[in-house]
Formats: C-alpha cells, structure tokens, sequence
C-alpha cells in the first residue's frame, strides 16, 4: 500500500513538473547487474551455505529432541518419578537451547542479518554509488529499478543504464586493484631479523604454543570429568533399572506362585 502511494506521489510530481522543464528519467535492473557483479555472486554463495550449515544444525537438534520424547515415552513405565522429572527437564532445557539457536541464526538481529550485511551491503552500496554518480553525470532527474515492485507497465531499452552502471563498477574495481598494488610496490621492504630478534619471536611462539597446549589440557580434562559423570549417572540408572525389573519379576513369580497354590 505504501509503496503504491509513494508511485501516486512521485508520478503525480512528474505530471506537475513536467511542464516546466523536460524530465530525464533511466531506469535498471538491479536483479540482472547484481547477477553480473562477480562479488556479489560470491557473497551470496558463501551466504547460503552458512544457510545451509545453521539449517542442518537445527534439524539434528530437533531429531535429538524427538529422540528423547520417544526414548521416554517407551521407558515412563518402569521410571521412578525422579528420573521422570529429569529426563523431562533435559528435554525442555534442550527445546530452550534449540530456540535460542534459531534466533541466534535468524532472528532480527541474528548470524544472517549480520553475515548479509557484511557480504552482501558493500556489494550493494558500490551499485548506488554507481548509479548516483551516472545520475549526477547525465542530469537524470529519475531512476527507477525495473525489477522493484513499482511495476513499470513499459520502457524503452535505450533508457536503461544497467549496462552503464556495471561498467562503472568494474573501472572502480581496476581503479582500486592498481591503487593496492602501487600502495604494495611503495611499501619498504622488511629487513631480515637479527638472531637476537629471532630469539625472541621465537620464545614469544613457544609460550603461545604451550598456553594454547596448557589451554587444550585442561579443556580435555574437563570434558574428562565430565564424560565420567554422566558414565557414572547411567550406570546407576542401569542399576536401578535392573533392581526395578528384578522386584517386578519377583513380585511376578511371587503371584504365579500364590496362584498355582
């Protein structure tokens, strides 16, 4: 709706001024120049495979999920409450974490809406530099985007400047490829390191090396820990399954035994 007002608006601002001047109006397609900017088209690619990953990501949590309802649906019956009562929180901790996830990836402000805006933006703020500056150049009054939702019922071909506004870019793209190799010939180069220097990069890497090996460590021996925890935690639960299948089947023979007396 607003998008129509704003194309009443802006025609109507046409009508009106025409008289008074001759407007000079262009239009392009912002689809087919995106689709010719080699940048662009690698950004886009490396955008939808994190799309993809993050997806993947949440679909294994949400089998895990279902996983585990079934898994307790089937054990409730030989459970105590308590192990009831824990396998449900797992569960509910697991379904809050997986909507953490999903909003950590797509949310309004999540992993996508950053990584388009940082791959995608620049790309597209090269088009609108080209275009104004084309604008600027020629006096357009009016460019419109042919593949926008303000519907243009008809255009001629010798107005439209998608063809101009990729030529721009790709001199800018030469522009600045020549300015970071000069950049690159004016650098000095590097003197060699004497071997007191060299000692002590060297030094300074070994005590990276061994933080990060210190670091990895203790990493392995908490997940060591932890890993023994949870074993312990099973092997009572398989305990007490047993105990609890043992009393049932007692129980059973007890019956079986008072029925045939």
């Amino acid at each position: 709706m607003k998008k129509t007002l704003l194309l009443i608006v802006l025609l109507l601002t046409i009508s009106f001024s025409w008289g008074q001047r001759g407007q000079i109006i262009a239009y392009i397609d912002m689809e087919y120049i995106l689709e010719n900017v080699p940048e662009y088209i690698e950004a886009q690619n490396t955008l939808d495979a994190k799309i993809v990953k993050w997806k993947s990501k949440l679909d294994k949590e949400a089998r895990h999920i279902e996983v585990l309802k079934t898994d307790l649906a089937n054990e409730k019956a030989i459970l105590t409450k308590d192990l009831i009562e824990e396998k449900e929180e797992e569960i509910s901790l697991k379904q809050l974490e997986l909507r953490r996830l999903e909003s950590l990836y797509f949310g309004p402000n999540g992993d996508m809406f950053s990584v388009r805006k940082q791959l995608v933006k620049p790309i597209q703020d090269q088009v609108y530099n080209a275009i104004q500056n084309i604008a600027k150049r020629k006096k357009y009054d009016f460019v419109f985007d042919k593949s926008s939702d303000l519907v243009m019922l008809y255009s001629n071909k010798k107005y439209d400047i998608s063809e101009l506004v990729l030529s721009s870019i790709g001199r800018n793209r030469i522009i600045e490829q020549k300015k970071e190799q000069k950049e690159a010939q004016n650098k000095a180069p590097q003197q060699e390191l004497t071997d007191k220097q060299k000692q002590i990069v060297a030094k300074k890497e070994a005590a990276i090396a061994k933080k990060n090996a210190d670091a990895a460590a203790k990493k392995k021996l908490i997940a060591d820990k932890k890993a023994e925890a949870i074993a312990k935690r099973e092997e009572k639960r398989k305990l007490l399954r047993e105990r609890i299948e043992a009393k049932k089947k007692k129980r059973q023979q007890e019956e079986n035994k008072d029925n045939n007396n």
